[in-house]
């Protein structure tokens, strides 16, 4: 039986579809009518539909698909600019790229993933602008420090409290939501376990990092970004480095594991002999955030909460 594999371009008005199994593209509009009409078209018996995210323009898309049934692969953006350089496809339209996206699909045999749960969806929005208003702290507080002019001051101090208000009032609601819902505050409770890891924390892996929980060890630190890449080539041995994966699960460990290092025994004995072995901080660090996310991953896995060893 052959495996048909779509590929699919997303823009802000249309989609570009690619069947490769008989060779056939349509275009469709980018709107709830057009994701019916391109459900339709791709029907059942289907292996894989592959497409890049494009920021607002493919989360309804996406859930479209989900609520089809239809098995999703979401390929990151230079993966898929680097397959095409590699088969020596230059050109790029629309049409083009949905053609690669099926190709690359089928070569590579790409593992399809659930879409995300509708509840993290609307979390994720949550998040992204808490972050943004965090991002607008930060500048009105550094603006206040070069304010001169009474009224300026007034003003950016008021901005600071209304941003303060919106960042709280996200809090509730995300907390809120997570209480809602019995296995998210499961999950949440199990990671804030682990010392190093608070609520802000255990929300941003819960939302950034869904599939925590079913994931093998190296699965989870690779998903992350955080599992070194080795670079040798005969006799030659470079640094390993970690490259890709999700930086906003980076961004949200890192602290944490400033603090484990300090209150987590296992994390600590593990940064000391890191750094005895005349490892660079750095590189110590990131280590410990890998260790995070794979306890992370295994606590979720086994469904229990960290448990310090006895003496």
């Amino acid at each position: 039986m052959t495996e048909t594999t779509i590929g699919i371009d997303i823009s802000k008005d249309s989609l570009d579809a690619h069947r490769l199994s008989d060779g056939i593209s349509r275009q469709f509009a980018n709107d709830s009518k057009g994701h019916k009409a391109l459900i339709a078209w791709i029907g059942k018996d289907v292996a894989r539909v592959v497409f890049e995210p494009t920021g607002p323009y493919h989360r309804t898309f996406e859930r479209a698909l989900a609520r089809g049934g239809l098995p999703m692969v979401k390929v990151n953006p230079r993966q898929a600019r680097r397959f095409a350089e590699a088969v020596g496809k230059l050109a790029k339209t629309d049409r083009l790229d949905a053609i690669l996206l099926a190709r690359m699909g089928a070569l590579l045999q790409l593992e399809t993933r659930p879409a995300p749960d509708e509840t993290i969806v609307e979390l994720r929005q949550f998040h992204l602008a808490r972050e943004a208003l965090v991002k607008d702290r930060t500048a009105a507080r550094n603006r206040a420090k070069s304010l001169s002019i009474t009224l300026l001051r007034r003003q950016n101090a008021e901005r600071l409290k209304h941003i303060e208000r919106q960042i709280a009032a996200i809090d509730a609601e995300l907390e809120r939501r997570i209480q809602a819902n019995a296995e998210l505050s499961r999950r949440q409770e199990i990671l804030i376990s682990i010392p190093g890891i608070g609520r802000l924390t255990a929300l941003a892996l819960l939302i950034e990092m869904p599939e925590l929980g079913v994931l093998e060890p190296g699965q989870a630190a690779s998903l992350a970004g955080l599992a070194p890449i080795a670079r040798q080539s005969g006799r030659w041995t470079g640094h390993a480095f970690i490259r890709g994966g999700r930086a906003d699960v980076r961004q949200a460990l890192y602290m944490p594991a400033l603090v484990a290092m300090r209150f987590n025994p296992d994390l600590k004995a593990k940064y000391q002999q890191l750094i005895s072995a005349g490892k660079p901080a750095k590189l110590a660090i990131t280590a410990i955030m890998r260790k995070l996310v794979v306890l992370a991953n295994a606590l979720l896995r086994a469904g229990r909460p960290w448990i310090p060893k006895s003496a």
